[in-house]
This record gives structure tokens, C-alpha cells and sequence, in this order.
């Protein structure tokens, strides 16, 4: 049954507020780092090793967002919103599940974990097993923060996360120095500062979810659904990490010089990814709308205007680092030996956006109609057939670090082909609440 509603939102109403919460968290994290940075190498390295460890429990975790969005914005398309926010109720539950869980295991497996990074029992291991024992303590309301994300960007409510994220991290960005410095807990007080400011955002997307007046309740069937889409989505992330840990392997491998550039393109690659990352939450809410009405062409519309919005992103992205390109590097180290190999792979770096800014609206709009198992497949197929065996074989072929990346700019183009073909052919296009 197509159902009419109010006009639909501007991809740019939804990306932006996105956008802006996506830039939060890395924000914020740059503030912790400079403020524990002055404690010293040490306490630093402590901080990587932790944070390093802690980041998979959001990476791992992320379909409470992508996944919910897509079963909310259907429901909410379908006139619905008790039912989209019973999604959020439902996401909610397997985050503080998922979250306690994750506590549990990191506190028994902090110091084999911590040790096995840092290469043996260093005093950066023991600092960052006393970070990471504080730290964790907030994944359950990070991961409440992530469900809280997902639902209300299915019912394009996109103006609430945005604060309720900015004063969390804004809080976390004033606690931090006063607790590391004048009261004088050092590092664990950068980690006493996270936690305090994820339990006030879990506790905010909690407050939301309490005045919708919705049951709170559990229920088997809508957690069953959701934890088969966050399967998928599991997987696919999964090997998403796999490529670009076995990527930095590699490079490891050639020399100090080639890990560092290509640290720096990755970091940028990441971040641009970020970026362009704001149409494709735009793409799930938007879709998953439409279908959830059944108004088919106006899903179809909307892929492919979220894919001009993409590629004109990645375009701008692509001239701004081919631009920068004796620039940028710079401004990450003066080392010759590094900008020398940066350079090897800038052409890489830049020529890929558009493509990548495409990548990204498509994976949006094939999850936003709930389309997941094809993005798991497509993402194994892209990751074992191009990604890793061009970059391993970057070594014994004497390809150098220009081999690695053309291994990840190959992955970008098998999944674009992949994601193009799928939405060409219709068959994401199930209508009403079936996903």
C-alpha cells in the first residue's frame, strides 16, 4: 500500500546534523590525545594501545545505528513512529546487553590484550591496562548512544543527537584537563572524563526514548530481527578491519618510511570517508522511508540523487588533496623518507574519492532498505578478491606502497560496480515492513 505523507526531507537537511555528529567523537579525541600528550610519551603510548583496543567495541557495534536506522525509517514511512521507535527500545536492550558483556570480557582480558600489543609487560602495557580497565566501563552507554542514533535518524529526528553528542564530547573536552592536571590523576583521568561524558549521552538518548511514552519492554522478535541484520553487518565489518590491518602489515613490513605515509593516507582516507559518510546516513533514512510507503520511484530518486551528492563530494575531496599535495603531507612530519613514499600513493589517495563518495550514498541506500546480506557479500567478495591479494603480494612482486593502495582503490571499484548493479536492477526495492 503507498501511503502519502508530508514532502520528503533535502538529503542536506539529514547530512548535515549527520555530519556533524560523525565529527564529533574524532574531534573530541584529538583533544584527549593533546591532553594526555603532555604527560608525556608514555602515557601517550598508553592512550594508543587503549584506545586502540577500546575503538573495536563502536567499530564491532556500529549496526545499533546503520541497522536500526534502515527498520525505523520503514516503519516511519509507513505512518508508524510507535512502531520505528519500538526499534530504538529493542536496539536500546542489546546495547546495555552487548555493552555489559563487553565490560566483562575487557576486564578479564585487559592485560593479555594490552600485553600482546604493547610486545610484552612495558610500562606503556601497565598504563594502558589501567586506562582500559576505566574506560570500558562506558561501552554500554556508547552503545546505547549508537541505538539512540539509529532510531531517531529513522524518523529524521537529526537535531537531538547532534546535541545530545556535542554536549557529551564538549563535556568530556572540559573534564578531561581539569581531571589530568589539577586534580592530578593523569591518565586514568582522561579516562574517568570519557566515561562520565558516555554515560551522560547514553543517559540522554534514554531520556528520549522514556518520553515517547513507548513500552520498554523486550521483545524476542524484534531483537532476533535486528541482531540477523547486525550479523551481516558484523561480518562485513569484520572484513573491512581484516584488509586494512593485514594493509598495514605489509607496509610494516617495507620500512619505517612506508608504515608512516602510509599511516598518514590512511588517517586522511578515513576521515574523508567520515565525510562523505553524511550522505549515506541521509540515503538509509530517506529510503527506508520511501519504501516503508511503498512509493518505489521516489526510493529510486533517491539513490540517485544521494549518488550525485557522493560524487560531487568526493570530486571536491579529490581536488583538495590533489591541491595539497606538497602541502598536506607536511603537516604530518617533516621526515624526507616518509613524504617521498606519501607521495608514492597520493595519486592513489586522491583519484579514489570519487568513486569511494559513490561507494558510500550506494551502502547507504542498500542499507536503508535493509538490503544487508548483499553488502556482506558483496564487501567478502570485493575484500578476498581484490583488496588483500594485491596488497600481499605488494612485497614479492616489489610493488612498493603504491601496491597496497592500488590493492584498496581495486576494493573501492569491485564494490562500486557491486552496489551500482544492485540498485540498477530494483531488487532492493521490497516495499512496506518487510526489510
Amino acid at each position: 500500500m503507498v501511503t502519502e505523507g508530508k514532502p520528503q526531507r533535502s538529503v542536506l537537511s539529514l547530512a548535515v546534523p549527520a555530519l556533524a555528529v560523525l565529527a564529533a567523537e574524532p574531534l573530541y579525541l584529538l583533544v584527549d590525545t593533546a591532553v594526555v600528550g603532555h604527560l608525556g610519551a608514555l602515557s601517550l603510548a598508553g592512550l594508543a594501545i587503549g584506545g586502540a583496543i577500546f575503538a573495536v567495541t563502536a567499530i564491532l557495534f556500529n549496526f545499533l545505528a546503520y541497522g536500526t536506522t534502515g527498520r525505523a525509517a520503514r516503519w516511519y514511512g509507513l505512518g508508524r513512529r510507535d512502531a520505528a521507535v519500538a526499534e530504538g527500545v529493542q536496539a536500546s536492550w542489546l546495547a546495555v546487553g552487548i555493552g555489559v558483556l563487553v565490560v566483562v570480557l575487557i576486564q578479564i582480558l585487559a592485560g593479555p590484550l594490552t600485553r600482546a600489543l604493547a610486545g610484552g609487560a612495558t610500562p606503556a602495557q601497565v598504563a594502558a591496562e589501567q586506562w582500559l580497565r576505566i574506560a570500558v566501563l562506558g561501552a554500554p552507554f556508547i552503545l546505547l548512544t549508537l541505538a539512540g542514533n539509529g532510531w531517531m535518524r529513522g524518523v529524521q529526528d537529526t537535531a537531538r543527537p547532534f546535541r545530545y553528542v556535542l554536549f557529551a564530547n564538549g563535556l568530556s573536552a572540559a573534564l578531561c584537563p581539569v581531571l589530568v592536571y589539577p586534580v592530578g590523576l593523569g591518565l586514568p583521568g582522561s579516562a574517568i572524563a570519557n566515561v562520565v561524558a558516555q554515560v551522560v549521552g547514553g543517559l540522554l538518548f534514554i531520556r528520549a526514548l522514556t518520553r515517547t511514552g513507548a513500552s520498554l519492554r523486550p521483545d524476542r522478535a524484534i531483537l532476533l530481527a535486528q541482531l540477523r541484520v547486525g550479523r551481516d553487518l558484523g561480518v562485513r565489518t569484520v572484513v573491512l578491519q581484516v584488509c586494512f590491518l593485514s594493509a598495514a602489515g605489509v607496509a610494516a613490513r617495507m620500512g619505517v618510511a612506508q608504515v608512516g605515509a602510509h599511516q598518514i593516507a590512511l588517517q586522511l582516507f578515513f576521515f574523508l570517508a567520515l565525510v562523505l559518510d553524511a550522505f549515506a546516513i541521509a540515503a538509509q533514512s530517506l529510503v527506508g522511508e520511501s519504501l516503508g510507503a511503498g512509493r518505489v520511484e521516489q526510493a529510486r530518486a533517491t539513490a540517485w540523487r544521494v549518488t550525485r551528492y557522493g560524487a560531487v563530494g568526493g570530486l571536491a575531496a579529490a581536488a583538495v588533496l590533489l591541491a595539497g599535495s606538497t602541502v598536506i603531507p607536511g603537516i604530518f612530519t617533516p621526515d624526507e623518507a616518509v613524504l617521498d613514499q606519501a607521495r608514492a600513493v597520493w595519486w592513489w589517495l586522491a583519484l579514489m574519492q570519487p568513486l569511494a563518495g559513490v561507494v558510500f550514498a550506494l551502502d547507504g541506500v542498500l542499507m536503508g532498505a535493509g538490503d544487508v546480506g548483499f553488502l556482506r557479500t558483496l564487501t567478502l567478495f570485493a575484500g578476498l578478491i581484490g583488496f588483500l591479494p594485491l596488497s600481499l603480494l605488494a612485497i614479492p612482486l616489489d610493488l612498493g606502497l603504491g601496491g597496497v593502495w592500488a590493492g584498496l582503490t581495486l576494493f573501492i571499484v569491485l564494490r562500486l560496480v557491486g552496489t551500482a548493479w544492485r540498485v540498477h536492477s530494483g531488487r532492493w526495492t521490497i516495499v512496506g515492513e518487510r526489510a
